[in-house]
């Protein structure tokens, strides 16, 4: 049977794809189509449509992140497969081919998937409390190879001020080693995310990250016509340009109904009183409301926030695709030039000490300033190198560099595309059912069809 390889190229859009010859040779040989994705249009809750053919309302992946209602904390990119909800791609396939293996290579929500072989980003965290570069593999001599051949896992380049190509080209050389030895193999490469959130879509950045991601895949698509493997290259969002900062849980902050404590670190967000808060993802925000009969006066006061776009109640959640107890009593999307922060301080005095730094398990919220050093520090440089000295000595340190102003960020995604050329594409090499369109919870049931998994 035909190996399938599925690469999920981050933010890749028809736009970019004229600037990609490689990529575009799967085209040629098969065909491209447009791909809708979903609402919210970010990692988590496209991938999870991608692999069990189901919405948000069904799969449970609501944002990249979400409040745990029955712990209280607002917790973003947890880790464990069996937060989706639904029978995945590969248990429908082995129903029919129980010999199909199959391996999962950074796509998210890997960690107790049952799948032959995983690998997925996970730090290494010292009891001293340094984070250093590693990963997590199933099984764990899977581990041993890769740091032998490829070397640790470059996690300061897979994300914050560092990300670079380099995080793309440690997956590009695991997914390399690893496909021939199986049947199904996904793939994530993410290195379009960065510059395209920095500088926005529209510069020489997003074209020269174009062409580094296509240089860096070349290799990978030539072992993949070797092995004589079926390819699939798809995207979950495209970037466009934004220009405009919402802080809507300020704004909410200002009206009463968010709280906060203090202690040494700061103004910590609470979500055990606020009467409302948002958890902000790119460009949807799912608004947290206590009591049910606060929900119309919140509703009210956000529709007129300047860059909210829509204000989705219990039927605008249903129509989208969104009606899961862990959405919001609400749910904003962003106009086109806007993005949403997670800020809730009113005087950055007394931000918490983690809104400096690189911490994507403590900010309730996403925060893409992570990957800028703050502009506004002319000795941000000199701080973070004395910072690593200190690490490298054993010592405490603080990388706290992240700057506080959204300002620099001039590309960001989770709406609908309003422009099919700034959305999602599928790639396809296999040329016998050629389609121009192809809905996100299709994606699940073409992929079967390519490695045979359907049943009938």
């Amino acid at each position: 049977m035909t190996k399938l390889l599925v690469l999920d190229v981050v933010g890749l859009t028809p736009r970019l794809l004229e600037h990609m010859p490689r990529l575009r040779r799967v085209a040629d040989r098969g065909y491209q189509a447009t791909l809708e994705t979903v609402l919210p249009a970010v990692t988590c809750s496209a991938q999870s449509t991608f692999l069990t053919g189901l919405l948000p309302t069904d799969h449970g992946i609501v944002g990249n992140g979400w409040l745990f209602r029955d712990l209280g904390d607002v917790l973003l990119w947890r880790q464990h497969n069996g937060l989706v909800e639904g029978e995945k791609l590969w248990e429908t396939a082995q129903a029919t081919r129980p010999d199909l293996t199959v391996a999962n290579i950074c796509w998210w929500y890997a960690m107790g998937a049952t799948v032959d072989t995983t690998v997925t980003p996970r730090p290494a965290y010292y009891a001293d409390g340094r984070k250093e570069p590693d990963c997590w593999t199933w099984p764990p001599s899977v581990h041993d190879r890769l740091v032998a051949e490829l070397g640790p896992f470059p996690l300061f380049t897979f994300w914050g001020p560092g990300a670079s190509i380099a995080s793309s080209e440690w997956i590009i050389g695991a997914t390399r080693m690893l496909m021939p030895e199986h049947d199904l193999t996904l793939s994530y490469v993410p290195h379009l995310d960065y510059d395209l959130q920095r500088f926005g879509p529209s510069g020489p950045e997003a074209i020269r990250a174009a062409r580094e991601v296509d240089r860096a895949l070349a290799p990978l698509l030539d072992d993949a016509d070797r092995l004589g493997a079926r390819v699939v290259v798809l995207s979950e969002y495209g970037i466009t340009d934004v220009s405009r900062a919402v802080d809507v849980n300020r704004v909410l902050r200002r009206a009463g109904l968010l709280h906060v404590h203090h202690n040494e670190t700061g103004e910590i967000l609470d979500t055990w009183t606020s009467p409302a808060f948002a958890v902000a993802d790119h460009q949807v925000a799912h608004v947290y409301v206590r009591d049910e009969d606060d929900i119309p006066r919140v509703r009210d006061l956000l529709a007129d926030v300047p860059g909210v776009g829509q204000v989705l109640d219990a039927e605008g959640k249903r129509e989208q695709g969104l009606d899961h107890p862990r959405s919001g009593e609400l749910v904003l999307v962003a106009e086109p030039d806007s993005w949403f922060t997670y800020y809730y301080w009113l005087d950055d005095a007394n931000a918490p000490d983690f809104a400096r730094l690189v911490e994507i398990h403590k900010k309730p919220g996403y925060d893409p300033v992570e990957l800028f050093m703050d502009p506004q520090d002319r000795w941000v440089k000199l701080r973070a190198g004395a910072a690593l000295a200190r690490k490298k000595l054993g010592m405490r340190y603080m990388m706290d560099v992240v700057p506080l102003d959204p300002a620099p960020l001039r590309g960001s995604h989770g709406r609908l595309p309003a422009d099919p050329l700034d959305g999602p594409v599928l790639l396809c090499s296999d040329p016998a059912a050629p389609r121009t369109q192809v809905r996100a919870v299709e994606v699940r049931d073409l992929l079967l069809d390519l490695v045979g998994g359907r049943a009938g």
